[in-house]
């Protein structure tokens, strides 16, 4: 597996919600992340990726709910999400494709 690949396992997906929207024009963007990533591993990623400094990450994790799939019970997956907030003069454009 290539160094690209790798790091693209760390970021899943940019995540565009009204609150990510409200966080962008503060200068930060939302990643979905995988749940076993840590803050050097996203901050690495996301300046390879897009080529942009970063400049603080905030995570959070999100716990599945219990819900019912075709009326058996089941639970969705946990979310990790990454604030990226980056340094001033660098953005990342989310609605295009990557």
């Amino acid at each position: 597996m290539s160094a690209k690949a790798e790091l693209y396992d760390v970021i899943r997906k940019p995540i565009i919600t009204e609150k990510a929207t409200m966080a962008s024009e503060s200068g930060a963007v939302v990643f979905e992340v995988a749940v076993d990533a840590n803050k050097p591993q996203i901050k690495e990623a996301v300046e390879t990726l897009f080529g942009v400094k970063v400049k603080a990450v905030n995570t959070t994790i999100t716990k599945g709910k219990n819900k019912r799939f075709r009326g058996q019970p089941g639970k969705r997956r946990d979310v990790k999400k990454a604030y990226v907030t980056l340094e001033e003069g660098n953005t990342i454009d989310v609605s295009t494709g990557l």
